[in-house]
């Protein structure tokens, strides 16, 4: 029984036994951490300096909208050129967008424009970082059957910190304010910059270039929406993105106006979210097979719907922290799973270019439902606008329960040829030179 339960410890984070990636892991989530704090206090100053609802929309839609339009070229650059270089020079970008806004406002003199500004900048980095990021993950485990259980990880990691650095940034921002905990970001990169320095990659091949921008661009478009279960996954990921993110934008006004808090009982309701993110995070990680995982994302798609919805009409805290662990326990599993079947899916040739697509469509709509729901809750409040959020977001994956008979038809070829179904595996194994693609998220 004990041997059983260290083995599927020892399974759960099998990715760690790679130097480059423990690397990446320590130096990401002490850097993750800081963004997190980082969020929550330019919530948090922006709703203090503003009372705006629209404005606290309007930041977030300047810090996301560059992905909407970026992501798909940082796509085709994340698949020709050096990602190792690429994510060095976004990451020291990323340290310089913090440390000028703590500068900004501990010297009490930042205003919302700037804050705009910076947000925006900061939008255009991130365009290129993520995509990178994402498929940087091949680069740093050797093994193609670990990468799933990397990917796991890094999810619970990103989790586990936005868990920590809300609930930080609450009590600092109570304590001393805003700029802090900015500060803190700032200093944060130091850590991701240092272990990427410190990796021993092999050296980088420049792919030959058969084709330019715009035509591997078309061609990855293509690629990801001519293909029914790759299409379907990137739009379920859009309507998430669209219709269920807009609630962390409108946290603040709940944790002020609505459950009569502070800075720290926002940092309680975004750590309450991150626990119950890390926890759908951590059964990813423990599965050993994308098979099922379709019928996963449609039961949490409805719970994070259906949270939303019971937390639009909550008054009384402890309930609303128990509604942010769902709410953040069905997110998660949802965009993990989406995440996980695409990297399953995909070509080599052309993950980043996918991966893209899938950033594109998280980052990108975010902006969009935050505009839209700041603009709506101005008019009718916050509880009726999130309500509707959810109500929209359950809603949303009921095609993909209509189709997903057929869907899971066309993939059951590409799962027999890379032997993920069970039953074929072995004889696959044996007559294939075909390594395993990731199974989990």
């Amino acid at each position: 029984m004990e041997e059983t339960t260290e083995s599927k410890l020892g399974g759960m984070f099998r990715a760690l036994r790679y130097r480059n990636y423990r690397l990446f892991f320590v130096g990401q989530g002490i850097s993750l951490i800081g963004t997190w704090m980082q969020q929550i206090a330019l919530s948090w100053l922006v709703y203090r300096l503003t009372d705006s609802v629209f404005l606290l929309g309007a930041v977030t839609f300047s810090s996301q909208i560059p992905s909407f339009i970026l992501g798909p070229f940082a796509g085709v650059l994340a698949d020709k050129f050096n990602r190792h270089k690429v994510l060095l020079v976004t990451q020291t970008l990323s340290m310089v967008q913090a440390s000028t806004l703590a500068v900004l406002v501990l010297t009490d003199a930042i205003q919302i424009w700037q804050v705009l500004a910076l947000s925006a900048f900061l939008g255009i980095v991130n365009g290129f970082d993520i995509s990178t990021r994402q498929t940087f993950v091949v680069e740093m485990v050797d093994k193609r059957e670990d990468l799933s259980n990397a990917i796991a990880l890094n999810s619970s990691l990103f989790n586990m910190a936005r868990l920590v650095g809300p609930t930080i940034a609450g009590l600092l921002i109570a304590a001393v304010g805003e700029g802090m905990c900015i500060l803190i970001n700032a200093v944060s990169y130091i850590a991701v910059l240092g272990s990427l320095l410190l990796m021993r990659l092999k050296p980088f091949e420049r792919v030959a270039q058969q084709h330019k921008v715009w035509q591997s661009l078309k061609y990855g478009f293509q690629y990801a929406f001519g293909f029914p279960p790759i299409r379907s996954l990137i739009i379920i990921v859009a309507l998430l993105s669209l219709f269920g993110m807009p609630f962390t934008v409108l946290l603040p006004v709940f944790a002020r106006d609505i459950l009569h808090g502070g800075a720290n009982t926002l940092g309680y309701l975004m750590g309450a979210s991150g626990f119950g993110a890390l926890t759908g995070a951590l059964f990813l990680a423990q599965r050993k097979s994308v098979v099922g995982l379709g019928k996963v994302l449609l039961a949490t798609m409805l719970i994070f719907g259906l949270a939303l919805i019971a937390f639009s009409f909550s008054k009384v805290l402890l309930l609303s922290l128990v509604l942010m662990l769902f709410s953040g326990f069905g997110m998660i599993v949802t965009m993990a799973s989406c995440n996980t079947l695409l990297q399953t899916l995909v070509d080599d040739d052309k993950r980043g270019r996918v991966m893209s697509l899938y950033s594109t469509a998280f980052m990108g709509m975010a902006p969009i439902g935050s505009m839209l729901a700041g603009s709506v809750a101005e008019q009718i409040g916050v509880g009726y606008t999130l309500a509707g959020c959810g109500l929209l977001c359950a809603l949303s994956i009921i095609p993909f329960a209509v189709y997903r008979p057929k869907l899971r038809r066309m993939v059951q070829p590409i799962y027999e040829r890379l032997g993920i179904v069970p039953e074929i595996a072995r004889g696959l194994h044996t007559a294939s030179n075909l390594t395993a693609p990731p199974e989990e998220r």
